[in-house]
């Protein structure tokens, strides 16, 4: 019995400052188009690289781990053709993983940011041309690799004509922007 209230105490001091920090989920109530996929077997890449093509003025992306080529090239053109992207990366999948294309999208120009702040930079989140009626946002537990496309089951949901959802998920991207590092460009 000892024991167990020493536990308690302790787990309770513990969490005590954590859960302080706690706020409640935001609830927004709109109506949004979903397009969804599930790998494998549904084109997840295809529909990123879709929504890429189609953006107007802004992309942010938050991305845990970052290998999959076409997604990658999709948002270099993007940068060419003179739209705002920026990326959040996990600060270490970046360093570990050897074939990570987070240089490679730094190297063309991208601004790129690495998230330490947390154990797991886990978002897998993409804020397009927020504030105009065609926004997206994607997200879901598709990461943008060539494993979560082939290899892992995964899903995708891409979100359209929701002005709250979108401006929820890019406050919180630019929440982690403000803690995060600057990439060094090559």
């Amino acid at each position: 019995m000892g024991h167990t209230r020493c536990l308690v105490l302790w787990l309770g001091l513990w969490f005590a400052p954590h859960a302080a920090a706690l706020q409640p989920a935001p609830k927004v109530e709109e109506v949004v188009t979903a397009q969804i996929a599930f790998t494998p077997g549904d084109n997840a890449a295809r529909i990123i690289v879709d929504a890429l093509r189609g953006a107007k003025d802004q992309i942010l992306v938050q991305a845990f781990s970052f290998t999959h080529r076409d997604i990658a090239r999709a948002l270099i053109e993007a940068h060419a053709r003179g739209i705002d992207v920026q990326v959040i990366a996990d600060a270490e999948q970046t360093e570990l993983i050897e074939n990570s294309v987070v240089p490679e999208l730094a190297a063309a120009g991208v601004s790129v940011f690495l998230d330490e702040d947390h154990v797991a930079a886990h978002n897998k989140v993409m804020v397009i041309d927020e504030g105009d009626a065609s926004a997206v946002v994607i997200t879901g537990s598709y990461n943008f690799t060539f494993a979560a496309q082939f290899r892992n089951a995964e899903n995708l949901l891409l979100l359209r004509g929701g002005p709250r959802v979108t401006r929820a998920y890019a406050d919180n991207w630019r929440r982690h922007r403000s803690h995060s590092r600057p990439y060094p460009r090559p």
